[in-house]
């Protein structure tokens, strides 16, 4: 590859990562104002997070996912964490997000080269699968002595870890089912890029 061709490609590259960023930062912050599932925002940002590290790698993905935990943050996604433990809220958000991001990333790239859809499928699932596994990781660590009282203050009579699972639970389906409904889009649009 010429320098002039491997700088073509670091431009594309920077141009769909920054498209990709205002796409998690618009559809994360439509996510935070309507949440379905109690004080959690849905993360409806993981199917463009999906769509750059499929596109531009493993870096871009990451990238993607940490912009989109600083958008939950930002937007007050968190809130209800903060008023508990801000180091542990910044530090769960943080890494869900990038987390979240490197796996699509990783796992896309694992599995393109066999097939493409696959790759986008596997990455769809897994991008949803880290974020709510790396959260409730993160619950346990941060919040278990919490969690009683993040309950009752949320007026549900229910243990606190129970609350957690059950709200997680429920964006993380909606989560996956996004995803993976989009999934076809996904390969769409590479097969644009690849021909472009």
């Amino acid at each position: 590859m010429t320098n002039s061709e491997k700088r073509k490609k670091q431009t594309e590259t920077l141009v769909l990562g920054s498209i990709m960023t205002a796409l998690v930062i618009v559809l994360q912050w439509v996510g935070t104002a309507t949440t379905f599932f109690g004080p959690f925002s849905t993360a409806v940002a993981l199917v463009p997070i999906v769509i750059g590290a499929a596109m531009c790698g493993t870096a871009i993905g990451a990238w993607l996912g940490f912009v989109f935990g600083v958008v939950v943050i930002i937007t007050g996604g968190a809130a209800l964490f903060l008023a508990f433990d801000v180091p542990g809220t910044f530090i769960t958000v943080l890494l869900k997000g990038t987390s979240c991001g490197l796996a699509a990333g990783l796992v896309y790239k694992l599995f393109e080269k066999y097939n493409r859809y696959i790759g986008v499928i596997a990455a769809a699932i897994v991008c949803p699968v880290v974020n709510t596994g790396v959260f409730l990781l993160g619950c346990f660590v941060f919040f278990m002595d919490s969690a009683d009282a993040i309950a009752s203050q949320l007026g549900m009579n229910v243990s606190g870890m129970a609350l957690f699972w059950a709200l997680a639970m429920g964006n993380f389906l909606l989560e996956v089912v996004t995803s993976l409904v989009l999934s076809p889009v996904i390969v769409r649009i590479l097969k644009i890029k690849r021909k472009a």
